[in-house]
């Protein structure tokens, strides 16, 4: 039987500040949109998945793994969304049974209304803190992680 490798302390501290600051990082951009843009966080990432979409558009399976969601928060975020006008619903011509996400003209509109201010909060939040060589090492450790995370999640 194998023993647990628990953390050191150096480790723990690691591990405590990642989660607490993303945590805080995500709860102060939410509140920076909702509060100048009437939009939350979620529902922001969407359209710019969309935005960044070949043809602003998506299956909606594809489009919750662009923002790492479930599928089904993802439908209830479209159907907001839907419901704003800020995305439509279209037939996959590949596939009769699915559907598309689609952003709407109104829907980039506001995501260009939006990100101004956003990237900002994310300056002021982030990278203002941060040196060339900490953003640079930060885009280096954190895409070993995702790459290894969606390797293993995939079974690969």
């Amino acid at each position: 039987m194998e023993s647990t490798r628990w953390l050191s302390d150096s480790e723990q501290t690691a591990w405590r500040a990642y989660l607490d600051s993303t945590r805080l990082l995500q709860r102060v951009l939410d509140q920076q949109l909702v509060r100048d843009s009437d939009i939350s966080f979620t529902d922001f990432e969407l359209l710019v998945a969309l935005a960044e979409a070949p043809g602003r558009q998506l299956r909606m399976s594809e489009l919750a793994d662009a923002v790492m969601a479930t599928r089904s928060g993802v439908t209830r975020a479209v159907n907001r969304l839907v419901g704003a006008g800020w995305v439509r619903r279209v037939e996959c011509v590949d596939d009769k049974r699915g559907a598309n996400a689609e952003l709407t003209d109104l829907g980039a509109d506001k995501l260009a209304s939006a990100s101004p201010a956003h990237v900002a909060a994310v300056r002021e939040s982030m990278f203002d803190l941060l040196s060339p060589r900490d953003v640079e090492r930060l885009g280096v450790v954190f895409g070993e992680m995702r790459r290894h995370l969606l390797e293993t999640q995939s079974g690969n």
